[in-house]
């Protein structure tokens, strides 16, 4: 129990816990079976692109570019469905996933092939998907989507003394792609060739993991993973708008590293990635509500950042440091 209580899926538990217990204090609209269920529908993409990204990072890599992924994906699909009279659910799901997955691949083969720092590759991806979906769209937004990715699809409902609050089609899928990773991760042979080439990539080497192809499918997963949060997010909003997912990358990243992944392999889990969202989520919605500057709650996704980046960089110095310690006391 002490354990469970002590690991990073356990914390955020607690933290959880605390944050919905002091909002539920200091305001009024928190604690409400339709703010329940609105954050639901409104963080079912960032889950989907957490769940993905920890894949990645899992196995030692690292990704920012998903979200302009996602952004190509969903104007890609969307603009050729609107040639061929709307198509349907089935022809944007399957155009979704092969778009998806290719952008992810692309990641794959250059950090692979030619042996480059995964977040140095996606640094140039991210500004070549955007820079080209911005020149070939002129910025342009598609507001004429078709009427079956128009139409809201309830999956629960809930009655309330006014009205109802209702889950929507987005909560399934990410349900769906949660419980995928997670089976993937946790119980499939690749899930463990993936944990074991990101916390030791030279034995995992030795002892057989076939390297492009663990590669191949944790970019290829988040890109696959980022086709689907595009789509969507154009059924969300009900628009398609070329820069809309920009600059949610961080955020995604700081929730999965609150979540418990470490920015060099290993470690994490698609729970810590799911409980990271959702604290953060909270504490965006709590800022709101409490009518404190959104700019708030990029200073917490900054500290988070650098507080992993400095954790990591300290795992590599005790080291070092208890040696020269060691070897400072065996001089005197």
């Amino acid at each position: 129990m002490r354990k469970a209580l002590l690991s990073p899926e356990g914390i955020l538990v607690v933290l959880i816990a605390v944050v919905s217990a002091y909002l539920s204090v200091a305001t009024q609209g928190f604690a409400t079976v339709q703010n329940m269920f609105d954050l639901l529908n409104n963080q079912s993409v960032n889950i989907i692109f957490a769940v993905g990204l920890v894949v990645v990072l899992v196995s030692g890599g690292i990704d920012i570019s998903f979200s302009v992924a996602a952004s190509v994906v969903q104007y890609v699909v969307i603009s050729y469905l609107l040639t061929i009279d709307g198509g349907n659910w089935a022809i944007a799901a399957l155009l979704t996933c092969v778009v998806g997955i290719s952008l992810g691949l692309l990641n794959a083969l250059l950090i692979h092939r030619f042996r480059i720092v995964s977040i140095i590759v996606t640094i140039g991806t991210f500004n070549l998907f955007f820079g080209l979906l911005m020149y070939l769209s002129g910025g342009r937004s598609i507001y004429s989507i078709p009427d079956w990715l128009y139409s809201r699809i309830p999956v629960f409902s809930y009655e309330l003394e006014r009205g109802s609050a209702t889950l929507y089609l987005p909560v399934l899928v990410m349900a769906v792609m949660v419980v995928l990773t997670g089976f993937i991760l946790s119980r499939t042979g690749l899930g463990r060739q993936i944990y074991g080439f990101g916390s030791n990539p030279d034995a995992a080497k030795r002892s057989g993991v076939n390297v492009a192809f663990v590669q191949a499918f944790a970019y290829g997963w988040l890109g696959l993973c980022a086709g689907i949060a595009g789509l969507m997010q154009a059924h969300i909003v009900r628009e398609v708008v070329p820069n809309a997912l920009y600059g949610r990358e961080l955020d995604i990243l700081a929730a999965v590293v609150l979540g418990g992944a470490v920015l060099g392999g290993g470690r994490g889990t698609v729970t810590g990635a799911v409980l990271g969202v959702m604290l953060l989520a909270l504490i965006q919605n709590g800022l709101n509500l409490l009518g404190i500057s959104p700019f708030v709650f990029k200073v917490v996704v900054g500290v988070i950042i650098l507080s992993a980046i400095t954790v990591r960089n300290l795992d590599r110095l005790l080291p070092k440091l208890s040696s020269v310690n060691g070897k400072g006391e065996a001089d005197a």
